[in-house]
């Protein structure tokens, strides 16, 4: 039923002829009145109570379980509907439940709850990527604030956010995981700049941000000084349960298996036919292992490991996906948005181009593997 309702709204309020490709749909934004949009929208999930269907219900939330938020994830982003903040909602709002202060989830639950405020997530550094302990970013103490100096990369919806999470360098003395802290930014505060960086297809989602004499209060310091890691790795864990990943794989998938099913050379030779089966197998078992990390966190039980195995799985789908489209289409799958002689839109080169950068968020294939080892297998490190 839930399922359905949320379906049922998507049909309503989404345009009938939109079509995103973009892992993140809000990246195909281009205009104010698309952004005008992308919040109203936003604002609507937020009155049905969708974007904290999880939380505990004296933080604005339902009380839902996660089996539900992954049903409501799956079907945003399978519908490619825009105004889900996943930095806010999925990356953020259960660190700020875990480890902030009262005051804190005060303050910045009931926006998110609301619909009011953007995010942005601010972690790798030009030489610090899968190696995310090796940040540089200073943050040192001047009486209430932190005095925050530095350069961060990769900044997903930096240049629409509000506010910012962002892990800095405390302790330049201390063993590099230890001198972390983690810090909640008010994106207008002066000394921050910021530049775009454009994907293959020409739209600007991540940038580059420059932070020169920040002033950031204490107040906005998450779990303790030096204690960032442990916020991060949070963080981290929460974005890798991959229904996104899942949802994205399986509507390029169906598109895909649309345009086979009207060509009967196609829909009748025996390789695409396996290839198309392999890959539906694939999907169903990414979605599966979505729903086992949901059903675990219900259970209240922390899914590490269990994270990482899915997202790592669900990255080689979207290669399997992406690499398999332009297989079948042949040159015409080279042909972009635009074109009126693209199979479907232009959609399978726009896949091809946008889904392998996204296996390294959260950390790359390595970095799963290794936490699978160390933690699923119990191999020494």
């Amino acid at each position: 039923r839930f399922r359905q309702e949320v379906r049922d709204f998507l049909g309503k309020e989404m345009p009938p002829d939109w079509m995103a490709v973009e892992f993140n749909p809000e990246q195909e934004l281009e205009t104010k009145e698309d952004w005008a949009f992308c919040r109203s929208l936003r604002r609507k999930m937020a009155e049905k109570g969708w974007l904290s269907l999880w939380w505990p219900k004296e933080y604005g939330g339902q009380g839902r379980s996660r089996i539900d938020y992954i049903i409501l994830r799956e079907e945003i982003f399978y519908r490619g509907a825009v105004g889900f903040d996943g930095l806010a909602c999925i990356m953020l709002a259960p660190v700020l439940l875990a480890y902030g202060t009262e005051e804190q989830k005060r303050k910045h639950l009931t926006p998110i709850a609301r619909g009011e405020v953007q995010w942005c997530q601010g972690f790798s550094e030009p030489n610090a990527g899968s190696d995310l302990a090796s940040v540089t970013m200073r943050a040192r103490e001047d009486g209430d604030y932190f005095v925050v100096d530095g350069q961060k990369c990769w900044t997903a919806m930096g240049q629409h956010a509000d506010w910012g999470f962002f892990l800095v360098r405390t302790d330049p003395n201390a063993a590099k995981h230890r001198g972390l802290s983690f810090l909640l930014v008010d994106m207008k505060t002066p000394g921050i700049s910021i530049n775009p960086v454009y994907n293959l297809l020409g739209h600007p989602h991540w940038n580059e941000v420059f932070f020169d004499g920040v002033r950031v209060p204490k107040e906005n310091l998450v779990g303790g000084k030096n204690q960032g890691w442990y916020v991060a790795t949070n963080v981290l864990n929460s974005e890798r349960v991959s229904i996104e990943q899942y949802a994205i794989c399986r509507r390029a998938l169906d598109r895909l298996l649309q345009y086979v099913k009207q060509k009967e050379p196609l829909a009748e030779n025996p390789v695409i036919r396996h290839k198309l089966a392999a890959l539906a197998t694939e999907a169903e078992v990414c979605r599966l292992f979505c729903y086992h990390t949901a059903w675990m966190q219900d259970k209240g039980l922390n899914p590490i490991h269990e994270a990482s195995m899915g997202k790592s799985f669900a990255d080689d789908v979207m290669v399997h996906i992406a690499d398999a489209g332009l297989q079948i289409l042949g040159l015409y799958g080279q042909l972009g948005r635009g074109s009126k002689w693209a199979p479907l839109a232009g959609t399978i080169e726009a896949t091809y181009l946008t889904y392998p950068p996204w296996t390294i968020g959260s950390g790359s294939q390595e970095i799963q593997k290794n936490i699978i080892a160390i933690v699923g297998l119990r191999l020494p490190r």
